[in-house]
């Protein structure tokens, strides 16, 4: 068993999320695209990306749909015939636990039958570009009334976000914009819907080659699913156990080189959109020891932000546009900050403004 601080974990993790080094190859030949990129906000993936690359964000080779946990993700359309059969839940117990939900107490028991439905009936509605409540009202007429709700509001019976949301890949469906005017589309030669997952092994792997070491504990949250069917699957053939600050984890045994030479960067500043690969790691004391720190990073809503000072998580950042010619940024500092860390904060602002498209970006410390 390999043995590790923390510290050493962190400096992995940072060195193969693509923080580390700025490359300059375009963004679908990042590794970290294997993985995929959330969008959490409008232009957030694209703050991802740059924090990784000085190549320009758009990439035509991408493509945005709900993958993991049912959230909106780049990816490679190159990979979405692989990813969609990884994606696909490994059992009706994993299907129950990734679309539980208070709103669907009888939808949640139909498992793998409500994804199978679902997945159709967005291939039966979608057809062409469609406003995103359009698709919503189609979809909900043609799923078992379990997999439905009453709204309230616009009095009339939804379909639950969450096997909406899971159910979009296999349903061939791509996210075209967000927003009030969010609208959906058919994925262009949209792979089948799949009938039985194929490759939930590779997925493990390849959280654990970014986010590891880990255990099934946090790649059952980061897929929505519950620890007991992650272990039904652990492929334990392929990895090594690692104890981190005392903690019993695994790690892709091909990676455990590049583990034991990790090392913190140095002079190296970054800004971090919320929700970017590298905060949703589900271990958090490994990215945040303190707790009152992590509360400030991982809100229930609205989440900041954060800034990367030589590989470790130095406080949380805000952004606003000023017109369309500048880019506010606030920065709020776990602790002092010197000068030097000052001007290097300053000049990487730059690049958030060239992935939101600003020309000019300011930073006030708070």
């Amino acid at each position: 068993m390999v043995t590790v601080d923390r510290a050493q974990a962190m400096a992995y993790r940072v060195a193969a999320l693509g923080l580390a080094e700025r490359s300059s190859a375009r963004p679908a030949d990042l590794p970290i695209l294997d993985l995929g990129v959330q969008e959490y906000t409008p232009g957030s993936a694209q703050v991802a990306l740059a924090a990784r690359t000085s190549a320009d964000p758009a990439d035509d080779r991408l493509i945005t749909v709900w993958a993991a946990r049912g959230a909106p993700h780049q990816h490679r359309r190159a990979d979405l015939p692989a990813l969609v059969e990884q994606l696909w839940p490994i059992s009706d117990a994993d299907a129950s636990a990734r679309i539980k939900s208070g709103q669907i107490p009888e939808g949640m028991r139909l498992g793998l039958e409500a994804f199978r439905v679902t997945a159709e009936a967005f291939r039966q509605v979608v057809k062409e570009p469609m406003p995103r409540g359009e698709v919503s009202t189609q979809v909900s007429k043609l799923v078992p009334r379990a997999l439905t709700y009453e709204c309230r509001s616009c009095e009339a019976r939804h379909i639950a976000g969450n096997v909406w949301q899971h159910s979009g890949l296999p349903g061939g469906i791509e996210i075209q914009s967000r927003g009030r005017d969010a609208m959906l589309g058919p994925i262009p030669d949209a792979p089948p819907r799949p009938s039985e997952n194929n490759g939930i092994a590779e997925l493990i792997l390849t959280y654990l080659r970014f986010l590891g070491p880990a255990t099934p504990i946090e790649v059952g949250k980061y897929l929505g699913s519950a620890t007991a069917e992650m272990k039904s699957v652990w492929p334990t053939d392929r990895l090594t156990e690692v104890k981190v600050e005392g903690r019993k984890t695994w790690l892709p045994t091909d990676a455990l080189p590049t583990l034991k030479a990790a090392t913190a960067p140095s002079s190296t500043v970054r800004f971090v959109p919320p929700m970017d690969p590298l905060l949703q790691a589900r271990d958090r004391d490994i990215l945040v020891p303190d707790r009152a720190r992590q509360k400030e990073v991982w809100r229930i809503l609205g989440n900041p932000g954060a800034l990367l000072l030589d590989g470790e998580i130095a406080g949380v950042w805000r952004a606003k546009l000023a017109g369309r010619k500048r880019l506010d940024l606030t920065v709020t500092a776990f602790g002092s900050l010197s000068a030097t860390h000052r001007k290097q904060i300053q000049t990487e602002a730059a690049e958030v403004a060239r992935a939101r498209e600003t020309p000019e970006a300011t930073v006030t410390f708070e």
